[in-house]
């Protein structure tokens, strides 16, 4: 394997620092430097931005986006035995590396991050879709990030890119298609890990679009989806019923069947439904 800095092998690093993945952290470590050069890749060109990177872990991915020309990287780091080892990366890169000991679900960032921002992450698996809808749906549009290059289970990625009709299609697939472009650009099996999860992963780049593709408020859109999906097998009149009393008009109002199924309706009708709603609160 080649090296793309002058570090040590992450092997090394994890024995050094006894860095044994822990499952309560939903911890599992790409250490292939050529792989994680290539994540750091697939969001684009890293020159004169700053990146924002969810639970770096020994830094693997942080050293891939250093390397790749990143101005500077935030890493927000829970587990606080990688600290030292990516204060090692810190001091290899003076000046572009800042590392944070604290859980992402409740630090804010944005206060020491200049634009252009990409967030960057393998994220862990057991916060890895809340921090998504958290940067899906933020009050005010466009975000403070441009760009999202996240690591997740292959059937999240699958849901988070799935189009309407499809099995995977739901709720990630509905906000994600909103505002912004999502594709799959990366896949990984289980054995690239240590220690190996028991699937596969995959890499989704979203692109944050300037403004949403149909108008809607945040909060409503994310309720109304969470709603008819969270049961899905049912009617969008019974599945929906706790959302207003009288939402057979306003699923007509929108243009919907009362009798259609949330995986059968385009994210144009499911914008409708929540203007409809929010304009009756």
């Amino acid at each position: 394997m080649t090296q793309i800095d002058a570090l040590p092998p992450l092997r090394e690093v994890i024995a050094t620092h006894q860095l044994s993945a822990r499952k309560s952290l939903g911890q599992n470590f790409l250490l292939d430097l050529n792989l994680t050069a290539k994540i750091a890749r697939c969001v684009g060109d890293l020159t004169g931005a700053d990146i924002l990177e969810i639970g770096p872990g020994p830094g693997g991915l942080t050293r891939g986006l250093l390397a790749e020309g990143a101005r500077r990287v935030l890493a927000i780091e829970k587990d606080a035995r990688c600290i030292p080892a990516l204060q090692e990366i810190a001091a290899a890169y003076p000046g572009q590396l800042d590392v944070v000991n604290a859980d992402a679900l409740e630090f804010d960032p944005t206060g020491q991050l200049q634009s252009p921002i990409h967030i960057a992450a393998n994220l862990p698996y057991n916060v890895g879709t809340e921090l998504l809808v958290r940067w899906l749906t933020p009050p005010q549009w466009p975000p403070f990030w441009h760009s999202l290059t996240l690591m997740f289970q292959r059937e999240v990625a699958q849901r988070i890119t799935a189009q309407p009709g499809s099995k995977a299609y739901g709720r990630l697939a509905v906000l994600a298609a909103w505002r912004s472009d999502a594709q799959i650009v990366m896949n990984l099996p289980p054995e690239a890990f240590t220690p190996p999860p028991k699937v596969s992963s995959a890499v989704v780049h979203l692109r944050a679009l300037p403004a949403p593709r149909f108008e809607a408020d945040a909060k409503t859109l994310e309720r109304v989806v969470a709603m008819a999906f969270n049961q899905r097998r049912k009617m969008l009149r019974a599945a929906l019923k706790g959302l207003a009393p009288d939402i057979e008009e306003h699923l007509r109002g929108a243009g919907i069947d009362p009798t259609a199924r949330a995986e059968t309706l385009p994210l144009e009708a499911f914008c409708a439904l929540a203007r409809s709603v929010k304009a009756s609160a």
